[in-house]
């Protein structure tokens, strides 16, 4: 007869196991290895014969086999399950454990299954802050009944695992989009006799955006300046923007009007990334200095510092966001540029917060710039609109300067 006190001791020294591995996995470990060692773990402490893991693609909505012990051909073979079908599907979509005693006479959606030569299988749900992010399922190559502490202590493992892996994601995902982000905002704005540059980017405490600028010469000698924030967060909306970045820098190519520029990335976005929205201010600087031309898809109107005059925005139409149609003829706004003139552009990171108004950021941002050095503006910039505070919310601010008389 089984001893109760001892099949809980027992029970309690395997949870104590599974929760010192998901505990070391934030430490160090990436989502791969973390799962490899995670189902070698359940393989020992539990004495199953295969033990996998099936992570969720939510845009496909299929489960896709990501990591397996004693079942390598599920993981090598990426094997896909679309929800509802088969063990692993139901067990997604009922969002509960399912137990098979008699793999051969279950309807599976995997033939692996049958031809490894399973004979029971108890699958879990990984679920994490309510969201689903995939599957855990165990198998033996022999009639097994899986026990009221068994089928809990694959759950409680299923549930940290599923803690770690949404955590491990989205470390992966804020580095790859921070690196991503970081390689295609210029490293060093480009020399340019007559224009001093200044520009600071700061990654915002929830998650990396896709907040950009650019600066580039053209072959007419004019310069094309951009600052633009792309809707969203994360690895998606940095691909998003470093792909939006590269459309406009090619049709600057064929057009001196900021308007019609943004425009044809507009249709381009339309077409390619129907989902993708984005805010753009895109600017062409001519080659004397003397102006500057500019057309405004909804991002935050340009700060100018003139030379003994207060700071100001400029008056520029927002047009219609790229990403949405029907918006009507976009606009394109000159300004004049005196030696001297210090020019902002930035994103709503700089100016926006959830207890003041975005007009109030903004004159708290005329308050702040001057025509000086733009390295000592920038900083001064950053000091009135930041300071101390850890901003939510990516913030990208460049600045330019008229030498040139």
């Amino acid at each position: 007869m089984e001893d109760p006190v001892g099949a809980l001791t027992d029970v309690a020294r395997k949870l104590e196991n599974i929760q010192a591995l998901t505990d070391e996995a934030f430490s160090h470990m990436d989502v791969e290895e973390f799962l490899d060692t995670l189902l070698e773990r359940l393989h020992e402490v539990l004495n199953v014969d295969t033990a996998v893991v099936l992570l969720l693609d939510r845009q496909a909505r299929l489960l896709v086999a990501t990591a397996a012990r004693g079942f390598e051909e599920e993981d090598s073979q990426a094997v896909r399950v679309p929800l509802g079908d088969g063990f692993a599907g139901r067990v997604a979509v009922e969002r509960r454990p399912i137990y098979i005693e008699d793999v051969p006479k279950a309807q599976v959606f995997n033939p692996l299954l049958v031809q490894r030569g399973l004979r029971s299988l108890l699958g879990v749900p990984l679920i994490a802050g309510g969201t689903l992010l995939g599957v855990l399922h165990v198998g033996t190559l022999t009639p097994r009944r899986f026990g009221p502490h068994e089928i809990e202590l694959v759950q409680i493992a299923a549930s940290r695992a599923a803690m770690a892996v949404q955590a491990l994601h989205s470390q992966s995902e804020r580095a790859g989009a921070l690196e991503l982000q970081r390689s295609l905002v210029p490293s060093a704005l480009p020399p340019i006799p007559g224009v001093e540059w200044a520009a600071r980017y700061r990654p915002g405490r929830a998650n990396v955006g896709g907040d950009w600028y650019d600066v580039f010469r053209l072959p007419s000698g004019q310069i094309g300046i951009v600052m633009g924030d792309v809707a969203g967060h994360g690895l998606a909306a940095a691909v998003v923007m470093g792909r939006m970045r590269s459309a406009l820098r090619a049709y600057a190519l064929e057009s001196s009007d900021p308007a019609e520029v943004l425009e044809k990335v507009n249709r381009k976005m339309q077409h390619f990334e129907p989902e993708a929205m984005a805010t753009v201010l895109y600017a062409v600087c001519d080659a004397s200095l003397d102006w500057v031309q500019m057309s405004s898809a909804g991002h935050c109107p340009p700060v100018l510092a003139v030379p003994g005059s207060p700071a100001h925005f400029v008056d520029v139409k927002p047009d219609i966001l790229i990403g949405l149609s029907d918006g009507g003829p976009r606009h394109t706004t000159t300004v004049g540029l005196p030696p001297g003139t210090v020019m902002c552009l930035y994103t709503d990171g700089l100016v926006e917060r959830r207890n003041r108004s975005i007009d109030d950021g903004i004159a708290q941002l005329c308050d702040a710039l001057y025509a000086g050095p733009p390295e000592a503006v920038s900083a001064a910039v950053m000091a009135s609109l930041i300071g101390r505070h850890v901003a939510e919310d990516d913030v990208a601010v460049l600045l330019m300067r008229r030498t040139r008389t």
